[in-house]
Order: C-alpha cells, then sequence, then structure tokens
C-alpha cells in the first residue's frame, strides 16, 4: 500500500489552521498543523514531510526565516507560502528563499489543493529522472545496479549503502543533516535505527578509501559531508554527475 503523503502546516490562525488540516486530511493528506514557527521547526525535525505549507506572518519566528531552516535541513522540499501580504517585494522575497508557490489571503481550499497536487506530480517527476550514475573521484556509482567501480574492481553495495551513499552524493561537500538521512531512508530517527546508519557510513568510507581525494567527514551535531575533489564544480555528463 502506498505511504499518505505528509504535509507540515505552520499557521498561528487557529480557525483558519484547523479548517484548512481538516480539509486537507479529509483529501487523504497527513497534515501537522503548528502554530508558530519556533514550535513548527521543532516538529519539522521529528518527521519526514513531503511538502511544507507556511504562514509568512507568525510570532515568533515567521515564515520566511523558517523556510530558510527547513531548507538547511531538505533543500529540496516543496514550500508554498500563505500570506495576506501583497507586497510585490513580498512575494519576491518568498520566492527568492526558495517557494514554489505563493497563496495570498483570501483563497479557496480548493485552489490550495489543486497547487499542492500540482507541486507533488512535479516532484514526482523529477524523482523518476534520477541520476543514474555519479563519478566521484576514480569511482563510478551506479545508482541503479547499485555498484560502485574502479579500473580495478566493481564492488556490488546493499541496498541502504546505495541509498546512503545516494543521498550523500546527492549532498557533495554540503552537509547531509543526521535526521533527513535517518528519515528518508530508514523512516524513523530512532536509537537502532542511528547505530545502524553509524555502521553503514563505516562500510562506505572502508569502500572508498582506495581514493585518498574522497572522504566522509562527521559534523559534530549536525550530520555528514562527503568531500569530493569537484564537488565544487558539479556537473553533468550525459547521464553521470561528475561531483
Amino acid at each position: 500500500m502506498e505511504e499518505k503523503i505528509k504535509i507540515f502546516f505552520c499557521e498561528d490562525d487557529e480557525n483558519l489552521g484547523m479548517l484548512l488540516r481538516e480539509y486537507l486530511q479529509a483529501k487523504g493528506y497527513v497534515t501537522d498543523l503548528y502554530a508558530d514557527g519556533e514550535a513548527g521547526f521543532r516538529g519539522f525535525t521529528k518527521v519526514k514531510y513531503d511538502l511544507c505549507v507556511l504562514d509568512v506572518m507568525m510570532p515568533k519566528k515567521d515564515g520566511f526565516t523558517l523556510a530558510q531552516e527547513i531548507r538547511s535541513i531538505n533543500p529540496d522540499i516543496p514550500i508554498i507560502f500563505l500570506t495576506a501580504k501583497t507586497m510585490k517585494e513580498d512575494i519576491l522575497e518568498g520566492f527568492k528563499i526558495g517557494a514554489d508557490d505563493y497563496l495570498t489571503k483570501p483563497f479557496s481550499m480548493e485552489e490550495l489543493l489543486l497547487r499542492i497536487e500540482a507541486i507533488l506530480r512535479r516532484v514526482k517527476g523529477k524523482k523518476m529522472k534520477d541520476i543514474p550514475f555519479y563519478k566521484l573521484g576514480k569511482f563510478l556509482f551506479d545508482t541503479q545496479k547499485q555498484t560502485l567501480t574502479t579500473d580495478e574492481k566493481t564492488t556490488k553495495l546493499t541496498t541502504k549503502e546505495c541509498e546512503l551513499l545516494s543521498l550523500l552524493c546527492s549532498h557533495a561537500n554540503e552537509i547531509l543533516e543526521r535526521n533527513y538521512a535517518l528519515k528518508t531512508i530508514w523512516v524513523d530517527d530512532n536509537y537502532f535505527n542511528a547505530r545502524s546508519m553509524d555502521v553503514y557510513i563505516t562500510k562506505l568510507r572502508k569502500l572508498l578509501k582506495d581514493d585518498p581525494g574522497i572522504e566522509i567527514i562527521n559534523i559534530h551535531g549536525k550530520g555528514y559531508k562527503l568531500i569530493t575533489p569537484t564537488a565544487e564544480s558539479q556537473h553533468n555528463e550525459g547521464d553521470i554527475r561528475v561531483i
């Protein structure tokens, strides 16, 4: 059975928030509602969400600030801003931060639903076109066959090793947040899954040790970073992403 889409919803207007949450849940979306930016950020770090709906004007932490913090954890998650503001500058600010869409209050619930569905279709299409190969240093990483190849040998990866290395490659030379990795691959960030991920990180380090220019380093209190020789200038060569 297909897992339900999880929506992160942050809105300080209690009546509007409850109304929209009930509507989205009735449409089949698991929707968690938070009343301010600080509570929202704490909640976001505990669950793997598929899409964010953020009010701009909120107490404690506004939607723009919250969006920037969310993007630091998950740079790819879609974000829709809700706002009473109609100033062009505010709308542009939202898109500069990385908004996928922007709705000005008042709006209909049906319009919000249609925009959510359009974004999710686009994201699903993008995922189906994920990079099949990564060239990192002397290694060719085939994400579909789950192999890591050099001139001398080919190593078959387990599914978890492949998923974790793919995630590290997609964040090459950037911090891969520990909780994000756990929720993306293991779904739950409990103690046992965290220990399991540590084991897989150790395995990947051993597999990559033949190239001294490739390194997976710990970022204390945050996660991991895959260091590659050309991570600063990623580029594609056909279906191969050189990192």
